[in-house]
């Protein structure tokens, strides 16, 4: 099913964000453990797969940000599910981010890479990043600030990154298909 909520990266305040973080997430057969001390400034986050075809070791990374939520969908509709870490900064902003990672055909975890967005199109960004996968897209959004707005009231409307899986020649990839701003 695929999630058509969106997941706030900033739904926690910074003593529930610095809890740790110890999750199970199951699709199809494959199974993922969570785990991160989610210590703010030089965290660690470990990922235990299990039912892959190849290789089930634990995948290790290193991070500043802390783990908001995590979930699994499977983005390119290839019945092996999309792994997301949903990452955020602690701090009134809540600047988001998220790792994807493949489950290649059930057989092995690995990183996707996620394209940046053109410096122009993050203007008036301060964070309260919203991710969510609906209809085969991975969705990025985010209020957008105008001069003189405060961190509670932005008044420019949203902005939102529509990204596609795409495969890439050493890596998958999610690409920026469409922007808008509303």
């Amino acid at each position: 099913m695929k999630s058509i909520l969106f997941l706030l990266a900033a739904i926690c305040v910074l003593p529930c964000l610095a809890a740790p973080f110890d999750q199970t997430l199951e699709a199809g057969g494959f199974s993922v453990h969570i785990t991160s001390p989610n210590t703010p400034g030089k965290n660690a986050i470990t990922l235990q797969p299990k039912g892959l075809k190849s290789v089930n070791d634990p995948v290790t990374l290193g991070v500043e940000e802390l783990i908001a939520s995590a979930f699994l969908e499977d983005a390119d509709s290839d019945n092996s599910p999309e792994l997301f870490l949903i990452l955020t900064n602690p701090g009134s902003g809540s600047h988001g981010k998220v790792l994807a990672f493949s489950t290649n055909g059930k057989k092995a975890l690995t990183p996707i890479v996620i394209d940046d967005p053109a410096p122009k199109h993050l203007e008036g960004y301060m964070g309260h990043d919203e991710f969510t996968v609906m209809e085969n897209t991975l969705v990025r959004r985010f209020p957008i600030y105008k001069t003189g707005d405060t961190n509670a009231s932005p008044t420019g409307g949203w902005r939102q990154f529509q990204y596609k899986l795409k495969p890439g020649e050493a890596a998958w990839h999610f690409r920026i298909d469409r922007i808008e701003t509303f």
